[in-house]
């Protein structure tokens, strides 16, 4: 009894050991299995979201699980994902719009039908199957092993379904792309051959790997939802149409950018000014994104109002330097402004930081002109000091933004250099067209938007449409303006507006003989409207002044402003200008 009993404790020994030992052996064996699930998902953080685009994220998802996960792997995302909305809650209800975003598969399955990429889902909304119901309940789905009827429930058309058959696919998965409680598509996956089919443990290995990819695709929404936003504000906030003026004639371009971190912050605009005189305003924010879209709107409103006022550019910029400088966000930006006067045919500008203009003459000559380059707006360094440059008909002056010469592998003298040779190789056409602003072969592909403008010079208005005249400095300038002005009125057969316009000229005239010294010069301008100005050296701009009944003065202005579609004046180097505008009928 006692050897029988030794004997039988040996094998009971025994026993317990292999037990011990396939148990560690198995543990071991899960213990590896989980390392190495967590070293893929891992690599997964590592190899999906590289980028912020939905459609480079859905394409990284499928590209990893092939063939690791799966023989063939595709991802879909709802339409209203891709058309900016938030997605849907997974609530069973409705069965969403898909469109193809991405396959991946190994060569022997490069057969199957899959949707085309871009495409809406083939598959009929109304069928109702395990699978439309597990998208619409944003559940996974899994299909261990393929029935005969599985093919054709799960494929989107019947031919895809003999393809899969041909192909001998037996398992298939789908999991929903859930992030942040919102489901934003589904990632399908499918074995053939020899494989083993899918299992729980796959299932739920590829519901974690779902998961990270759904996080990167849900911030890559996000980020295309608020820049689509700054574009949207940015392209809102530029001019609808350019005006047209006396004497120039301008086109205008917004140069988008390929990088996506770089919309945001540029703007132009044309403002006609009295006496036919056109204000052209260059700016650049110094930053991208919703705040310098903010700033940018900001600026160009503040810019156009102090154009309205007529004032000089430096005047203009400066004052524009003191709103930047109140704004809650310590934004600066450079800008470069040009007003142009047909009578003169000649440009004043200034410049604030910005790049300088190009003038390409009529002969087709470029070159940079040298503007004096004062602080950027808001960096609270003024004044700033014009230039003025006189340019012949036809030639064309190249305003713009350093984004059409910034580069990240060249200088910038480089890039300026480029842009004034192949300005000196397009023709007028081409620059009206905006043809300089597009990209240059081996230039590389632009990182930061811009605009540009090209303003040309017409044919002199003087002696069509514009009459300049020197007035005497005595009582005689009144009567004389009266007679110049009747007459070239008759010649345009715009007599009705003679009584109205005598009385106008014979107002400002007086006031320039009593206020200013004595008139300067006498302009009458025909375009959209019928513009007269008098120019002379006094100091102080006028202003409607209270009038009571016993005064015998003191009202000229006052029927100017009820005769007149508006009036105005404002300062010039020598003194300053008075004007007033009419409807032509």
């Amino acid at each position: 009894m006692r050897v029988s009993g030794r004997v039988d404790g040996g094998h009971g020994r025994k026993h317990v050991r292999r037990r011990g030992a396939a148990k560690a052996r198995s543990l071991a064996s899960r213990t590896r299995a989980t390392r190495d699930q967590l070293s893929w998902l891992n690599e997964a953080g590592l190899r999906i979201g590289t980028t912020l685009d939905l459609k480079t994220t859905a394409q990284e998802l499928a590209d990893f699980t092939v063939p690791r996960l799966a023989d063939a792997a595709a991802v879909d995302l709802l339409e209203s994902v891709l058309q900016g909305d938030e997605g849907r809650r997974p609530s069973g209800l409705g069965r969403p719009a898909r469109r193809a975003m991405s396959v991946a598969y190994i060569d022997r399955l490069a057969d199957l039908e899959p949707d085309e990429i871009g495409e809406l889902s083939t598959s009929p909304p109304e069928r109702d199957s395990r699978f439309t119901r597990a998208l619409a309940d944003g559940r996974p789905l899994l299909i261990a092993s393929f029935g005969p009827e599985d093919f054709d429930e799960i494929a989107p058309t019947p031919s895809a379904a003999a393809k899969l058959r041909q192909a001998g696919v037996h398992s298939y998965m789908m999991v929903p792309l859930i992030a942040r409680g919102v489901q934003l598509g589904s990632a399908d996956f499918i074995r053939a051959g020899d494989r083993p089919g899918f299992s729980q443990a796959d299932l739920a290995l590829a519901m974690q790997l779902a998961s990270k990819a759904a996080i990167d695709m849900d911030n890559a929404r996000l980020y295309d939802r608020e820049r689509e936003h700054v574009a949207r504000l940015q392209r809102n906030l530029l001019p609808r149409v350019t005006p047209r003026t006396p004497g120039l004639g301008v086109n205008s371009r917004y140069i988008p950018t390929a990088d996506p971190l770089g919309v945001g912050g540029d703007w132009y605009d044309v403002a006609p000014l009295p006496g036919g005189r056109t204000a052209l305003v260059v700016g650049d924010v110094m930053s991208h994104g919703m705040a310098a879209a903010a700033t940018t709107g900001v600026l160009r409103a503040v810019a156009r109002t102090l154009m309205a006022l007529d004032l000089t550019p430096e005047r203009m910029l400066a004052r524009l330097d003191l709103a930047a400088r109140d704004l809650e966000d310590d934004q600066v930006a450079t800008c470069l402004c040009a007003v142009y006067d047909p009578a003169e045919g000649a440009y004043t500008l200034v410049s604030a930081g910005h790049p300088p203009p190009l003038l390409v003459d009529a002969d087709g000559k470029a070159s940079f002109v040298d503007v004096p380059i004062g602080a950027p707006i808001g960096a609270g360094v003024i004044p700033y000091d014009p230039l003025r440059l006189t340019v012949p008909p036809g030639s064309r002056l190249v305003l713009y933004t350093d984004g059409l010469v910034k580069s990240r592998t060249e200088d910038i003298d480089v890039q300026l250099a480029r842009l004034r040779n192949r300005a000196a190789r397009l023709g007028p056409e081409e620059l009206d067209a905006g043809v300089l602003g597009d990209p240059t072969p081996g230039a590389g592909a632009r990182f930061d938007e811009a605009v540009m403008m090209v303003a040309a010079t017409q044919p002199p208005l003087l002696g069509g449409d514009l009459f300049v005249w020197d007035l005497p400095p005595d009582g005689s300038a009144a009567g004389l303006a009266r007679r110049l002005v009747r007459g070239r009125l008759d010649e345009w057969q715009l007599g009705d507006l003679s009584d109205v316009t005598e009385l106008v000229v014979s107002e400002l005239v007086g006031n320039a003989l009593r206020y200013g010294h004595a008139p300067g010069r006498l302009r009458l301008l025909r375009h959209d409207r019928l513009v007269v100005e008098v120019s002379d050296t006094g100091p102080d701009l006028p202003q409607i002044q209270h009038s009571s009944l016993s005064d015998e003065g003191g009202r000229g202005l006052q029927l100017i402003n009820m005769l007149c579609r508006g009036w105005g004046s404002c300062r010039t180097p020598t003194g300053k200008i008075v004007w007033a505008e009419q409807d032509i009928p």
